[in-house]
């Protein structure tokens, strides 16, 4: 399989997966809460933070999607290493609130460094970027 292949897999499956999170963080946010991490459900109007998580998470998702549909693979990758910055955040935010250190570092930091080595993998994939051949004056 061709390194593009498995780029185009990974992120396929990132956006599924990140996609299908933040619709659930819409729809159902209390069944789903618990597997973020944290112990406890916010307080009073609170749970509305975690329907801004599954926002987040579906416009995440979007912009990994147009940028793969569109072919945009440099910029993907990018994008993919920045939006790794999020998931990162989730874990320091899970592990500063006392919350489950497996969930933080096995949910969230390994769904980060694996968004970061696709992201390494789809630059390295697309190279340097060639510049245009001098014009010639006629």
């Amino acid at each position: 399989m061709s390194l593009k292949k498995i780029n185009t897999v990974l992120t396929a499956a990132f956006v599924l997966f990140i996609l299908w999170f933040g619709a659930e963080f819409v729809l159902s946010p209390e069944t789903t809460a618990p597997g973020f991490g944290l112990r406890s459900w916010p307080s009073g109007d609170g749970g509305g933070f975690l329907i801004v998580k599954g926002i987040r998470d579906i416009v995440l998702a979007l912009v990994l999607a147009i940028l793969l549909l569109t072919g945009h693979r440099r910029a993907l990758g990018w994008v993919l290493l920045v939006e790794a910055l999020a998931a990162y955040g989730d874990m320091t935010t899970v592990l500063a609130h006392h919350g489950s250190v497996p969930t933080a570092l096995g949910v969230h930091g390994l769904t980060a460094t694996l968004m970061v080595a696709t992201g390494l993998l789809l630059i390295r994939e697309t190279g340097k970027v060639v510049a245009a051949p001098p014009a010639t004056a006629s």
